[in-house]
């Protein structure tokens, strides 16, 4: 983690903000001490597409998996 002060900051903040941007975690201090920490936010997830989603499970072979659990929840019993 890189710190520098906040005189610096101000003159460096496109290339920290870049640095950032990149994953590295920058702190700001004032004084010596850390004040703030500059890092990337996550990514927002892209929305699920319903559509294709359903057409994908549509296409998928029928399975029978609710016998396969019942039996295998019944073979654990006894």
């Amino acid at each position: 983690m890189v710190q520098v002060s906040l005189a610096e900051a101000k003159a460096h903040l496109s290339e920290l903000v870049a640095r950032a941007e990149a994953g590295e975690a920058i702190q700001i201090s004032r004084r010596g001490k850390p004040i703030v920490q500059l890092t990337s936010l996550k990514p927002q997830r892209e929305p699920i597409d319903l559509v294709a989603m359903r057409a994908l499970t549509d296409s998928m072979p029928e399975c029978p998996i609710e016998s396969a659990v019942l039996a295998m929840r019944d073979k654990a019993r006894y």
